[in-house]
């Protein structure tokens, strides 16, 4: 499954903490999420002891397309080391802003609607192929990203430098040239809600299980987090494509495995229902 998401086109990551328990204290080590795209549709869990570089570096050591994350700069060393395009996060940068609207109210409201307006053009081609998302967005983000542009410069020329509206637009200006990334790709969403989406499935888990007793339990945690991800993702149920899988997997073939991935899986399930359905009549 890792494999096969470092072969798509566009991968989304974000990290969060996983707690998992030392010697009088839980350190906090990390769970990151990698995504691949519709053509690679597999979502991929990885354990590491820290949030260091290491951690990326290692999981997208071959991967050289574009990488849909937020602004860590951990990620900084693997994006110039494998010439990756890094692509912004519009989502993160409205929320600085939002979180700063009480300092600017003014501000915060015609930012927002600009932004808001980009989240509509997203809209009109939510359905659309990849080209035609990129030619929507030329004709009708593109202006709206040149008047956000002009206004930021604006706006930081009113504001004191420490100010917290000053402080989310020069995140945005600082990172222009990644939340424009979108623009010129039409299959580069405009923010990474959906792996932020799956690190909220990693923060409900603290609460219930509250931490992962060692290294091997922090692997273990991102293997079954992985397949039970990917489930969801074919709308499959986990708990039926697990039993099969583990009863199954002791006398499978190393060269039958990738016939194991959820999607081929359910493929290969809904085949055999159709050909049960069909033998049905002359039984």
């Amino acid at each position: 499954m890792a494999n096969e998401v470092r072969a798509s086109h566009v991968v989304a990551t974000d990290d969060t903490i996983m707690p998992m328990l030392n010697a009088g204290h839980c350190a906090k080590t990390r769970m990151w999420v990698y995504l691949g795209d519709q053509v690679h549709p597999y979502n991929v869990f990885d354990f590491t002891l820290s949030r260091g570089r290491d951690g990326p570096k290692y999981f997208l050591r071959d991967y050289n397309q574009v990488l849909l994350a937020d602004a860590y700069g951990g990620y900084d060393g693997v994006v110039a080391g494998n010439r990756i395009v890094r692509a912004g996060c519009w989502a993160h940068q409205r929320r600085k802003i939002i979180d700063a609207e009480k300092t600017a109210p003014e501000i915060a409201q015609e930012a927002v609607a600009l932004v808001r307006a980009l989240y509509a053009v997203e809209k009109q081609g939510r359905n659309a192929s990849a080209e035609e998302r990129q030619r929507l967005r030329q004709e009708q983000s593109a202006p709206v990203l040149a008047e956000l542009h002009e206004k930021f410069f604006t706006w930081k020329e009113q504001l004191l430098p420490k100010h917290p509206m000053a402080e989310a637009i020069n995140y945005a200006l600082n990172h222009w040239e990644e939340l424009n990334v979108f623009l010129s790709d039409g299959a580069v969403e405009l923010d990474n809600n959906v792996s932020e989406r799956e690190m909220k499935r990693v923060i409900l888990n603290r609460k219930n299980s509250l931490f992962v007793g060692n290294a091997r339990g922090g692997r273990t945690a991102a293997i079954l987090a992985s397949l039970t991800s990917t489930c969801r993702r074919h709308d499959l149920d986990p708990q039926l494509y697990l039993t099969q899988l583990l009863v199954n997997l002791p006398s499978a073939r190393i060269e039958d495995l990738p016939d194991w991935l959820p999607d081929r899986w359910k493929a290969a399930q809904k085949s055999r229902l159709v050909a049960v359905q069909n033998q049905a009549p002359n039984a």
